[in-house]
């Protein structure tokens, strides 16, 4: 009999450690599970968060191609003051195409009496000036924003500080 009981002993001893073994190994189990699902949702979030911002700039190529039909819708109101009736025609679509435009995000870089700024403007001439050096004097071009990013720069002159004579 004390075989038995030593046999039934090395059984329980054996059953405890495989018990321990079986409980280690789904903790285990039960942190990776948890691990992947928090890796999963960050995944998921970096995924949306990439769509959203696919959409937000989708349009711009598109925008970007009817920045040249703005400039002349422009031109074509600065020229036509002369004939009312084309005036007003012209003045009503520009204002529908832009309030278009504007309500998919675009909006104008302001510039004229600005600090030069390398990101949103683009120097095409310089011109000395009793004003502080870099102020935009005018704008040979308007730049415009997309949402928050540079569709395209306004083209500008900028200020250069006289030089002083030397004696």
């Amino acid at each position: 009999m004390t075989d038995k009981k030593k046999l039934s002993k090395d059984t329980e001893k054996g059953l405890e450690k495989s018990e321990t073994s079986q409980k280690e190994k789904i903790k285990e189990l039960t942190e990776t599970l948890q691990r992947l699902q928090a890796e999963f949702e960050n995944y998921k979030k970096r995924v949306d968060k990439e769509k959203a911002e696919f959409v937000k700039y989708s349009k711009h190529e598109l925008i970007a191609k009817l920045l040249p039909i703005l400039d002349s819708f422009k031109l074509a109101i600065k020229n036509g003051k002369n004939n009312p009736d084309f005036f007003k025609g012209i003045e009503l679509i520009f204002s529908q195409f832009y309030s278009a435009l504007e309500a998919e995000g675009l909006r104008p870089i302001e510039a004229l009496g600005k600090k030069f700024d390398p990101y949103k403007h683009e120097v095409l001439m310089q011109e000395t000036s009793d004003k502080e050096e870099d102020i935009v004097l005018e704008e040979l071009q308007k730049g415009y924003m997309l949402n928050d990013k540079v569709l395209r720069h306004s083209k500008v002159k900028v200020s250069k500080k006289k030089e002083e004579k030397k004696k």
